[in-house]
């Protein structure tokens, strides 16, 4: 019997059953180097693994069932078991810490579900105030095409969507709401939108609705109108669905992004492998990150102050990039939370001399 006899080893197939794991959430763990077989099959790249290997297929099942990151579980399983225990114990806190912030959320949900009468769509104050902040970024600074300087609120049944865009970037953000009489959209003035941020923070629950030439938002009694744009927003629905094949995704963790972003107005190259992003400025700073790749390696650019935006307004620690290619529009996510989706255009690639290419 060799060593990869067949005796010795299982299927994929028989350690999803026993695992409780899929074979699709199996062949992603090998891309990840949690769970790497114990043989690929050269012929047709089918996987087999020890039986010993169940064991660590069913603690990474249960870790990822509480929310553990993936950077995280690979730490949790390197053998520390001093650090792991540190890291599950600062895991439940959070988890805590976001259950009571799911019961307040809850709560204000529970309050305007089937709210029809007046035709108004209610939702938290705070709500509204995160998703303006997050979205309103990604609006056009000039009046070159006057729509692009506005935000498009849609309110249907059950949700409060909002999407902005410059063309180098695209935000959209959906909210739960109590339903309304009817659905509705308008552009709204971004800057009209940042101007009610602090007054939206104050509140508790707010109600927005149309009105002739404004976007009427009413909390505590007070009232606050904001102009709307007189135009067609473009069709970024038909834009997300055009998307080519993502072909590569790398997910990291944000605020080490973040980092090498903020204050800074020039191109970032961005190199992903198997184990890293590596990151490179014009002024010399560099940063490599740990990352989890799926996918083939890939480098692109992105200019600085259109892509610090987009992190900095995504939920979660973690992010994930979808890229389909060098130049062509990035997907950037949550790894947790799917309410936000932002999409950045990567820039031309400097060359040696710091020339872009």
């Amino acid at each position: 019997m060799t060593e990869f006899g067949s005796k010795e080893l299982i299927t994929i197939g028989v350690l999803a059953r026993a695992s409780g794991l899929t074979p699709s959430a199996l062949r992603f763990y090998d891309d990840c180097g949690l769970l790497v077989p114990a043989r690929v099959d050269g012929a047709t790249g089918y996987r087999y693994y020890r039986e010993s290997q169940c064991a660590r297929a069913v603690m990474i099942r249960q870790l990822r069932g509480i929310g553990v990151p993936l950077e995280v579980i690979s730490e949790i399983l390197a053998g520390d078991a001093e650090r792991a225990t540190r890291l599950l114990d600062a895991h439940v806190l959070e988890l805590r810490r976001r259950a009571e912030e799911a019961a307040v959320v809850a709560g204000t949900i529970k309050d305007t579900i089937g709210d029809t009468a007046t035709g108004q769509t209610a939702l938290s104050a705070a709500t509204l105030a995160a998703a303006i902040d997050q979205v309103r970024s990604a609006a056009a600074r000039t009046g070159e095409i006057p729509v692009l300087a506005g935000v498009l609120v849609e309110a249907s049944a059950g949700s409060l969507t909002l999407t902005a865009t410059d063309r180098y970037r695209l935000s959209t953000r959906t909210m739960a709401i109590g339903r309304s009489a009817a659905d509705w959209s308008l552009v709204v003035d971004a800057g009209d939108l940042a101007a009610i941020g602090s007054w939206l923070r104050e509140a508790e629950e707010v109600t927005v609705a149309p009105a002739a030439g404004a976007l009427v938002v009413v909390a505590d009694g007070s009232e606050r109108r904001c102009r709307t744009i007189d135009d067609s927003f473009p069709d970024y629905r038909a834009m997300l669905a055009s998307l080519a094949p993502v072909r590569t995704r790398v997910l990291v963790i944000r605020d080490r992004l973040l980092d090498m972003t903020e204050g800074y107005d020039g191109t970032i190259l961005c190199s992903a492998d198997a184990t890293e992003l590596a990151l490179s400025r014009a002024d010399g700073r560099t940063a490599r990150l740990p990352v989890t790749l799926t996918g083939p390696g890939i480098t692109l650019a992105f200019a600085a102050p259109t892509l610090s935006p987009a992190i900095r307004a995504a939920l979660g620690p973690e992010i994930m990039l979808d890229i389909a290619a060098p130049d062509l529009p990035v997907l950037i996510r949550s790894a947790t939370d799917g309410d936000l989706t932002t999409l950045v255009m990567p820039t031309a690639q400097p060359n040696s001399t710091g020339h872009k290419a």
